[in-house]
């Protein structure tokens, strides 16, 4: 079921690919669906494709997070690990020309695996569970092992959207949060488990050169109660679909309406209010504790974000027309300028 008025279709046939013959979008994969059902069949367009799986790992004091992204003239790998209670934060980003040695699957199942010198990461998804698996030999100067098994439960929903700018430039985004989530980070001789949620940010398509958006996730158990919340803006202004959606219990609630995201971009730290443009769906505010800055300048591939990590709190609406009250639920908040 959708929640407004946005968006033009509610079921996509599953032998629908994202591209025709020609490499162009499918008009008729264009939708939403509870489940990813598309092939992401992308052709030539050569310095306009973009792929890429985000993983993010969150438990009520840390976050772990491993990304395998394919530009076309480079793959971009970037590791993350935060510690709530100590700020302790390190990031590590390997670039590898033209996308060397990267090979990014068509559909959300699938396998990855990157292996550069100093750092190696595996992702394994068969539909029903997920290996995620890092290693790295200099990790803020100790070496890091993690491994994570996330599930995937029988009936568990999704949002899958395809967003049509043209018929030469689309996105298909699956975005998967509340999935659980164990592991273990080792972090040299220190040892920590997780116990937590996962989210997966599965994107494939051929993007404009410069791009701005807003991107919020969470997930948790709130009230006896998995949430998961996918909220975006700006980048599918316009194209009449958005990404915005629930996931609550497992269940998928497509949320149509646009989403405004207020934020002092001179103070990312200050708290941030999400709500429906329209509808009273979602009022959430947004209180950070951390700042994650990551930059990128690398001939053509230039990008800034401001990725917040905090709480939500206020509500949201199912559905069902079910309100559910928010607080504390982990997750983050981000601010994206990306020319590439």
């Amino acid at each position: 079921m959708i929640v407004g008025c946005h968006a033009s279709r509610t079921r996509i046939d599953p032998d629908d690919n994202l591209c025709d013959e020609r490499g162009r979008l499918n008009r008729s994969a264009v939708g939403w669906s509870r489940r990813p059902l598309h092939a992401c069949n992308l052709e030539g367009r050569w310095l306009r494709k973009k792929r890429w799986n985000y993983w993010a790992v969150t438990t009520e004091t840390h976050l772990f997070s491993a990304t395998v992204s394919h530009l076309d003239y480079a793959a971009v790998v970037f590791v993350y690990f935060l510690d709530f209670e100590t700020k302790w934060f390190h990031e590590q980003t390997v670039l590898a020309p033209l996308g060397a040695g990267v090979q990014m699957p068509e559909t959300v199942t699938g396998d990855i695996d990157f292996r550069s010198s100093g750092l190696a990461v595996r992702m394994n998804d068969d539909g029903r569970q997920i290996q995620l698996a890092v290693d790295s030999r200099n990790f803020g100067g100790r070496p890091l092992r993690a491994e994570f098994a996330v599930r995937r439960p029988d009936g568990h929903e999704s949002i899958n959207v395809v967003i049509p700018w043209s018929d030469d430039t689309f996105q298909f985004t699956s975005k998967q949060p509340a999935l659980p989530a164990t592991g273990v980070v080792e972090l040299g001789a220190e040892r920590i488990g997780f116990d937590g949620f996962a989210c997966l940010d599965y994107g494939r398509g051929i993007w404009p050169y410069s791009s701005t958006w807003n991107w919020a996730s969470g997930s948790g158990v709130q009230d006896g109660r998995t949430v998961g919340l996918n909220l975006g803006g700006r980048w599918t202004d316009g194209t009449g679909m958005t990404e915005n959606g629930l996931v609550v219990d497992g269940v998928a609630t497509k949320i149509s309406d646009d989403l405004v995201f207020e934020y002092d971009s001179k103070d990312f730290m200050k708290p941030w209010r999400i709500r429906t443009a329209v509808t009273d769906a979602v009022d959430l505010e947004f209180v950070p504790f951390f700042e994650r800055v990551a930059k990128t300048n690398a001939l053509i591939i230039r990008s800034e974000v401001h990725q917040m990590i905090g709480r939500f709190r206020g509500r949201v609406v199912t559905a069902e027309g079910e309100t559910l009250k928010i607080d504390g639920l982990v997750g983050w908040a981000e601010e994206h300028h990306a020319r590439w």
